[in-house]
């Protein structure tokens, strides 16, 4: 009984402590909860005025096998006007489909795939070629150019700088060529209330020698040892199998905060989860302490015993 008094102190410390975890965890998460927009699929998280029909025609539809038209004529970092074709014939390519100025899914996609590139043995330009081919008929060379010059530098091999095409087009092009590829995309209202964004899942694509959509990676991160097999595989004409079509999604939500969302919404999950994992194990930690050191002699009695 001489105890209770520090039992219930420390219980007291524990409830303390483990308020001001939560509490920190809490603080640490709003942000992020408030931002919730959307997530996988038509899940709809956040706030109530957004509505989940911004995503409809938005996602992808893997075109295995399927013909990309070669025939389609861009314009290429340098201003100059290419054929899709012109990057195919010797080697497989990886194809993004993005728009430049997007305010944030885009960059993240060609950063993940510029990070995964670095730890990949193939060189572009001699192995493979990557082909980022804009969304937005009204971007041009230079902002092609600059995109170019940002990843090659991030990529940090300047030499391979044939292997890099960043291409802008009409609009024609561009919609057969989305259509081939099974790139469902629509336009979205832009913070100045104009249509000068969009709303599109992330994805990119490997594409035989001949052509041909091979391999399907979703998300914005990608494994190195997959892109290397499906380079390799795509190399032989090979077609690989359907991926869980698992898409993250990028819009603008709300024009009048100028406010932007990446939202994946198992993130969030497993962040929730953790927290929860590391509370409890916080708890029981401090409760094994604290229970420790308010019977010392019962450690005693048993040695002794």
């Amino acid at each position: 009984m001489r105890y209770s008094g520090t039992i219930r102190r420390s219980w007291r410390g524990v409830a303390v402590s483990t308020a001001g975890a939560m509490v920190l965890c809490m603080a640490f998460l709003a942000p992020t909860l408030r931002a919730q927009v959307s997530g996988y699929g038509d899940k709809q998280m956040g706030q109530a005025n957004t509505s989940p029909s911004v995503l409809k025609g938005v996602g992808i539809a893997q075109h295995l096998n399927e013909q990309v038209p070669l025939n389609l004529t861009f314009t290429d970092d340098a201003g100059r006007q290419v054929e899709l074709g012109d990057y195919f014939g010797k080697r497989p390519a990886i194809l993004a489909l993005v728009y430049f100025q997007c305010p944030m899914l885009c960059s993240e996609e060609l950063n993940g795939l510029t990070s995964a590139l670095q730890m990949v043995n193939f060189v572009p330009g001699k192995d493979f070629d990557v082909v980022v081919v804009s969304i937005d008929p009204s971007e041009g060379a230079d902002l092609a150019a600059a995109k170019k010059r940002s990843y090659l530098k991030r990529y940090g091999h300047p030499e391979t700088a044939a292997g890099w095409h960043f291409l802008t087009g009409t609009q024609p092009n561009i919609d057969a060529l989305t259509k081939a590829v099974g790139f469902g995309y629509v336009r979205i209202p832009g913070p100045d209330g104009k249509l000068t964004q969009f709303a599109h899942a992330s994805s990119i694509q490997i594409v035989t020698p001949e052509g041909k959509l091979a391999q399907y990676y979703m998300g914005v991160e990608y494994s190195p040892k997959d892109l290397l097999l499906g380079l390799n595989e795509a190399s032989s004409n090979r077609i690989g199998s359907p991926v869980d079509n698992i898409l993250t999604y990028c819009y603008h939500y709300d024009p009048q905060t100028n406010t932007h969302s990446l939202i994946v919404a198992r993130v969030v999950q497993l962040g929730g989860f953790i927290t929860v994992v590391l509370l409890g194990g916080f708890m029981v930690v401090m409760l094994r302490r604290d229970y420790r050191q308010a019977h010392p002699s019962a450690k005693e009695t048993k040695v002794n015993g």
